[in-house]
C-alpha cells in the first residue's frame, strides 16, 4: 500500500496491491484525491473490502454484495435490485460502516420511507415499501451468513409495508369476449390476448413466442423463454421458473387463429419474436379495449387470473390449473382458494357416514 503525491496537478494517487484467491498478485489504484488523507482512508477501504473487514462502508459492501450475487440473478432480476439499492439504500446508509449500522438507524430510515411523498403527494405503496426493505434486510443477511457480521439490524428493527395486496381483479369470461371484440380491428393486439386469456400465459413469455414454439398437428405451444426490455435492449431470457417451462395444449380454435396470424406475418422465420411489441403497448391497448368495451380496467397480468378463474369454474383442479400455467399447485391452492367451491359439507357428510350415523 502507498500514496504518491502528483506534483503536476497538486493532487495525490493511491496505490494497493494484494493477492487475490487464486493466489494472484493483484493492484488497483485511484487518482485526484485533494489530500494524502482521503488517499490513504481509500487505501483503507479497499484492505477492508478484501479482508472482508466489516469495518468498511455499507458502500463497499454493496460492491462485495453485487459481486457475489449479479451472475446468479436474471439481468432483470439485478436491474431492479440494484435500481433500489442505488436510489433508496446507498444515499442513507453508504457512508455508514457495516459493524455500526444499529436498529435506530433503519427505523430512522423506514420513517423516511414511510413519510415520503412524490410531487403529487403521493405516498409508496405498502407494497414497494416491503419490496425496498426486503432488499435492506436481503443485504445485511448475506454480511450475517458470509461475512460473519454478528446480526442482521432489520431484523431487530422490523419490517415496513406489506405484501402484495391480496385483492385479485380478473374478468368473467364474458367481460373477455367483449373485450376481446374491441380488439379485431388490430390483428396483432386481438391474437395477443387471446393467447394470454385462453393460454394464460405471462406477458414476457407471450412477447418471446416465435413461431417454431408451435405444434399445429399437435395444437401445442412451448413455453421456454421470456422476453424484457431492459435498458433500451431486447433481451430474451428463461422463463421465470423452472417450473415455467412447460407445453401447453390449445384449444382446436386459437391453433386456427394463431395460423391464420403467423400467415399475416410477411417474410417472419421460425425463430423471429411474433408479437415485436413492448409490455407499454399491451398496457396502452388494455386502456383502450377496457373503454370501448365498457368493462373494468384490470392489468395484464389479471387476465392470467381471468385464465385461472375460468378453468376452476370449468371444475379442474390446482394440480391441473398449475400444470397448464406454470405455476406450483400450492400457490394455485393458496392464492384462488376462494375460487374454489366449498367441500366443507361434503366432507362432514360423508364423515358421518363413516360413522355409522
Amino acid at each position: 500500500m502507498a500514496v504518491y503525491k502528483e506534483e503536476k496537478t497538486n493532487t495525490w494517487r493511491a496505490v494497493y496491491r494484494y493477492t487475490d484467491w487464486n493466489g494472484e498478485r493483484k493492484q488497483t489504484q485511484k487518482w485526484g484525491f485533494k489530500t494524502k488523507r482521503e488517499a490513504q482512508a481509500w487505501e483503507r477501504e479497499q484492505l477492508n473490502k478484501t479482508s472482508a473487514d466489516l469495518g468498511m462502508t455499507f458502500k463497499s459492501f454493496v460492491d462485495l454484495y453485487t459481486a457475489d450475487m449479479k451472475t446468479r440473478l436474471k439481468e432483470n432480476t439485478w436491474a431492479t435490485k440494484d435500481h433500489i439499492i442505488r436510489t433508496k439504500l446507498l444515499p442513507y446508509f453508504g457512508r455508514l460502516k457495516m459493524c455500526n449500522i444499529t436498529a435506530q438507524q433503519i427505523i430512522t430510515w423506514q420513517n423516511e420511507m414511510l413519510n415520503h411523498k412524490d410531487e403529487n403527494g403521493k405516498p409508496y405503496s405498502p407494497v414497494y415499501l416491503k419490496t425496498v426493505h426486503n432488499q435492506l434486510s436481503a443485504i445485511f443477511k448475506h454480511a450475517v451468513r458470509y461475512y460473519n457480521l454478528r446480526e442482521n439490524p432489520c431484523k431487530k428493527a422490523g419490517s415496513m409495508g406489506k405484501k402484495k395486496n391480496r385483492e385479485m381483479m380478473f374478468w368473467t369470461k364474458e367481460q373477455y369476449l367483449k373485450f376481446a371484440e374491441t380488439m379485431m380491428d388490430k390483428p396483432l393486439s386481438f391474437y395477443a390476448f387471446e393467447m394470454l386469456y385462453w393460454c394464460g400465459i405471462r406477458e414476457g413469455e407471450l412477447l418471446a413466442l416465435t413461431p417454431a414454439d408451435f405444434d399445429f398437428e399437435k395444437c401445442t405451444v412451448t413455453i421456454n423463454k421470456s422476453y424484457q426490455r431492459l435498458n433500451g435492449q431486447d433481451l430474451i431470457t428463461t422463463p421465470k421458473t423452472e417450473k415455467s417451462n412447460r407445453v401447453i395444449t390449445m384449444p382446436q380454435f386459437l391453433a386456427e387463429e394463431i395460423q391464420d396470424y403467423i400467415k399475416m406475418l410477411y417474410g417472419i422465420g421460425p425463430d423471429d419474436r411474433m408479437f415485436t411489441v413492448t409490455k407499454s403497448y399491451l398496457h396502452r391497448e388494455m386502456d383502450r379495449g377496457a373503454k370501448e368495451a365498457g368493462v373494468p380496467r384490470i392489468r395484464i397480468h389479471d387476465i392470467r387470473h381471468s385464465a385461472v378463474s375460468l378453468l376452476i369454474d370449468m371444475g379442474f383442479s390446482a394440480t391441473a390449473i398449475a400444470d397448464r400455467v406454470g405455476h406450483e399447485s400450492i400457490d394455485i391452492t393458496y392464492n384462488y382458494a376462494h375460487l374454489f367451491p366449498s367441500k366443507q359439507a361434503e366432507m362432514a357428510d360423508k364423515l358421518n357416514m363413516e360413522r355409522g350415523n
